[in-house]
């Protein structure tokens, strides 16, 4: 694996500066590339498994994270409070109560439930100096969050979804998970005392976790048991990954929460025509932008997938005389959505050029003949090449490939 810390900079994919301060990374035009396909992705996945983008603020009131239980629980992790206008304001740790407030602020019916609710947002943790480096740990970071409102009898297909689009993700990604963990309350724990690190009572605890071993048998995913590593409000599923030196880290999550609901009085409307209580789900597919992207460099080391790569096709004009059809296919790439590059005649000898831009996924390389011709003569990045074809046939084979899985659907697929 390789160091992406060292190899993201020299990449050009990010990099910090000590005026904006530790742990505060910055995105590179590169960087941003591949942020924004990332990005793009999570966001088609979820909106085709039936989840609704919203967004919220970063900033919330104090009481807020009373409610939630963050403050009493996790407010050494979270910077201080800042006044305002008679107010204390808190940069948010987490999404999940602005999406608790959410579902809140209208009422709701069974028919509506499973109610899935996604964000790309920003959450912020006040971690030690000696804590933080590269993309991996960060003060302010982008999560690719979600919550699920769901009854009761619900909650075992919902988690166990989100566990299929994690594992479809990785796939996409290139990845691997480094082993699967059920992150549990510690044995000798206590429940909703001032002193106790968890909220909630021990008989929903116990049905979050069995909820949750059900997830994990039906995927048939080894996992390990992990006293201790819960969240303060209840169990989870951890997906953990190694980096490069052989730190573990967990990048996404799956998680059931019985006690938010409970402290903002969430509620639906049964069948029976009563109130009833939502379960919330907590998944992140992709988990931090920052960190998933650390794990692509470090596993791909710069050589990213096709349809994540921030070069997707690089022009090679052989000489002078094919710039001005370089320049016209490089327009028509931009035009089909793929990220391109010209290596311009004047930049050096086609091997050295070849070289250098030996991370693009494909090198259109236009010579003499195939300007004639009016094709290109594609080398992948593997070494095979394709046979001289039209422009538009190769532009749109290239489009065609350089697609995720999860996202290749046929355009005449039946209903």
């Amino acid at each position: 694996m390789y160091d992406h810390r060292k190899l993201g900079r020299e990449l050009g994919l990010f990099d910090s500066d000590p005026l904006i301060g530790a742990g505060l990374p910055y995105w590179l035009p590169a960087g941003a590339a591949v942020r924004r396909a990332l990005e793009s992705y999570i966001a088609e996945v979820e909106r085709r498994a039936g989840y609704q983008q919203v967004y919220s603020p970063v900033l919330g009131k104090r009481e807020l994270y009373e409610i939630s239980g963050h403050w009493a629980k996790y407010h050494e992790d979270m910077y201080p409070p800042m006044e305002m206008g008679g107010e204390e304001l808190v940069l948010r740790p987490s999404i999940c109560p602005h999406h608790a407030l959410m579902f809140r602020s209208r009422s709701h019916s069974y028919r509506e439930l499973p109610l899935r609710f996604s964000e790309l947002g920003g959450q912020y943790r006040a971690e030690l100096s000696g804590a933080i480096g590269g993309l991996s740990r960060v003060r302010a970071m982008q999560l690719n969050d979600a919550h699920i409102f769901c009854r009761l009898d619900q909650v075992a297909s919902e988690a166990a979804e989100a566990l299929r689009l994690i594992k479809q993700a990785y796939a996409d990604m290139g990845i691997a998970a480094s082993r699967y963990v059920l992150a549990l309350p510690s044995a000798d724990a206590e429940f909703n005392s001032p002193a106790s690190k968890y909220v909630g009572d021990a008989a929903s605890w116990a049905q979050a976790a069995d909820l949750l071993r059900e997830v994990l048998k039906n995927a048939g995913v080894e996992y390990e048991d992990a006293p201790g590593d819960a969240a303060f409000y209840g169990p989870k599923i951890d997906i953990q990954m190694e980096d490069s030196a052989g730190r573990e880290f967990s990048l996404s999550t799956v998680q059931i929460d019985f006690h938010q609901p409970e402290r903002f009085g969430l509620e639906y409307i049964g069948a029976d025509g009563n109130k009833h209580r939502p379960v919330m789900v907590h998944r992140a597919i992709v988990g931090s932008i920052e960190r998933a992207v650390a794990q692509l460099i470090e596993v791909h080391g710069g050589a990213f997938p096709a349809w994540l790569a921030p070069v997707q096709v690089v022009v090679l004009p052989i000489s002078d005389d094919e710039e001005k059809l370089a320049a016209e296919v490089a327009r028509r790439a931009s035009d089909r959505g793929l990220r391109v590059e010209i290596a311009h005649a004047d930049e050096g000898s086609l091997g050295a050029r070849i070289r250098e831009s030996r991370l693009a996924p494909y090198a259109a390389v236009i010579g003499a003949r195939e300007a004639a011709a009016g094709e290109l003569a594609v080398r992948l990045r593997d070494g095979q090449r394709w046979d001289p074809a039209p422009i538009g046939a190769v532009l749109d084979r290239i489009r065609a490939e350089a697609v995720p899985q999860a996202l290749a659907i046929a355009d005449d697929e039946e209903v």
